[in-house]
């Protein structure tokens, strides 16, 4: 099969002198670009600095993973216009629609960290730690700090999930679950186990994309050995994402049996046309990965400069759906605080 993907030319630094062996997957995330004037100056687009905001509520952080696969000079970049942060994140007039808690995450909350908002699932967030931060998050301004499952929370979840027995599929979400070491991830999927009633283990990642050295044996094989059943939700928004090293550690995942599936946001100026979705579609199936959602954006304050109108998605899709076999058409959905299940979206 051919790919579909284009092959742009990347961004390299110099090589260190002191070594050439590339650097872990835990030496790189602690080692991410945390300054939007820097990541523009990696990419030689100094002349781009007034658009950008140097003190963003919510900060700047991206991969060299990541960077690598931006067009040098190219402000337009897909994957640089995700995490940049621009100053219209602040405009009062774009945002004037944009909330806090777009998806009602507070009002779901059981426990610290354990939320109940779907029929026979519950989502644990695990960590407020990223390797990117993408900058249409609808958690841009969640509390992790006080909201989050930490250890000593852990008790609380397993005895609300003991109380419900309808539900049987926990979600590990964040910030990016794969964030943590095996040796922490491990220890919490065997306490989930004890859970008699839970029967899949559903993880929400973006570092197969952006930091894919993160799959490693040792992830592999935890995630082999549970009694679980493991379905991995990845998170890309444009074929550009996917490049060699995602490809061959998203085989080494459905090779290891783990059901493989994605997650887009239709994006303004990123995705928002029906040949990039398509090309997306077209390279997730060479990477034995298969397209979920297509994400209507959450109105959070902050990336309302993001939004595509539902009429816009809607001839989008049918374009899709006439252009694409049906396995490899994405479900549009919008998620509704209050609502257990995601909305469908059909018709404008």
């Amino acid at each position: 099969m051919q790919s579909h993907v284009k092959i742009i030319r990347k961004h390299t630094e110099p090589a260190s002198t002191s070594t050439v062996s590339k650097p872990n997957w835990k030496k790189e995330l602690a080692n991410a670009t945390t300054s939007a004037s820097r990541l523009l100056k990696k990419l030689q687009l100094e002349s781009q600095l007034p658009l950008i905001d140097e003190r963003p509520d919510f900060s700047c952080v991206a991969t060299d993973s990541y960077i690598s696969k931006m067009q040098i000079g190219d402000i337009n970049d897909p994957l640089l216009r995700q995490v940049l942060p621009l100053s219209e994140e602040k405009h009062s007039h774009i945002q004037s629609d944009g909330i806090y808690d777009p998806v009602g995450d507070m009002a779901a909350m059981t426990s610290p960290g354990l939320l109940h908002k779907y029929n026979g699932r519950a989502l644990l967030i695990t960590t407020g730690a990223c390797a990117i931060h993408c900058r249409y998050c609808f958690r841009r301004h969640y509390p992790y700090q006080h909201s989050s499952c930490k250890s000593n929370d852990l008790d609380a979840a397993l005895e609300y999930l003991g109380l419900h027995p309808e539900i049987d599929e926990i979600i590990l979400s964040g910030g990016d679950p794969l964030v943590m070491v095996n040796d922490k991830l491990s220890s919490l999927i065997q306490q989930l186990e004890s859970a008699p009633n839970l029967s899949t283990l559903r993880i929400h990642s973006r570092l197969p994309v952006v930091l894919p050295d993160r799959i490693d044996e040792g992830l592999l094989e935890l995630l082999q050995t549970s009694r679980l059943q493991i379905v991995m939700v990845i998170h890309s928004n444009h074929a550009n994402e996917l490049q060699h090293n995602e490809q061959s550690k998203l085989h080494l995942l459905h090779a290891a049996g783990i059901t493989v599936l994605n997650q887009s946001v239709l994006l303004k100026g990123i995705n928002d046309d029906a040949e990039t979705l398509i090309t997306l579609s077209k390279r997730l199936l060479q990477c034995n990965t298969l397209p979920y959602y297509l994400h209507l954006l959450d109105p959070v304050d902050g990336a309302m400069h993001f939004d595509v109108s539902r009429q816009n998605a809607m001839h989008i899709m049918t374009k899709l759906q006439q252009q694409l076999p049906g396995y490899l058409v994405p479900k549009l959905v919008q998620e509704i605080a209050g609502k257990q299940a995601k909305t469908a979206i059909f018709d404008i």
